[in-house]
């Protein structure tokens, strides 16, 4: 795919071009999940120009591929690429697994606070919720991939535990919800 023009124009009216050339409204379920999406990756991209661990961005790396993935599906409903394959949602569970095992375990709910990166990575969990929700809404109303649900759903707690472990190797202390 080669792109020469950024505008075209066409979406003047409100509605955006899905991967066939049918045109939607830029308000459906199916537009609302792809902005969430797209916004989860560029907060994804902000914390890569973070200070944050290595084995923490090569995995983001290979997110943001999937989530690129997932979008495709989107974009082309009709068609069954299976671009999200069920090794993406074991490789999240793995480096979950991986970077939960050097920390000590929750006292209680975490405030999103410490380093720039943390913080950005709680950031891309919040929204990685919203664009859970938003597939979650439009899955109602037409059936996803159920892989899609299952790798953003885990993506949520790879970046919740990737903001502790962040703060953890940098030697900053957890803040607790205080009751």
């Amino acid at each position: 795919m080669r792109i020469t023009k950024v505008y075209t124009r066409t979406g003047d009216d409100g509605t955006t071009g899905l991967g066939k050339g049918e045109r939607v409204m830029k308000n459906s379920y199916r537009i609302i999940a792809f902005g969430s999406l797209d916004e989860l990756n560029a907060v994804l991209g902000v914390v890569l120009a973070e200070k944050v661990d290595e084995k923490i961005v090569h995995t983001l790396n290979l997110i943001q591929q999937v989530l690129f993935h997932i979008g495709g599906e989107l974009a082309l409903p009709e068609e069954s690429l299976n671009l999200v394959k069920p090794e993406d949602v074991g490789l999240l569970e793995k480096a979950i697994d991986t970077l939960n095992s050097d920390l000590p375990p929750l006292e209680d709910f975490v405030l999103p606070r410490g380093s720039r990166g943390s913080v950005f990575l709680h950031q891309a969990r919040a929204v990685c919720r919203r664009s859970e929700r938003d597939l979650v809404n439009l899955n109602q109303k037409e059936p996803l991939n159920p892989l899609h649900l299952q790798y953003i759903n885990r993506l949520s707690d790879f970046l919740f535990v990737s903001a502790r472990y962040n703060n953890y190797r940098d030697g900053i202390k957890e803040n607790l919800w205080e009751k």
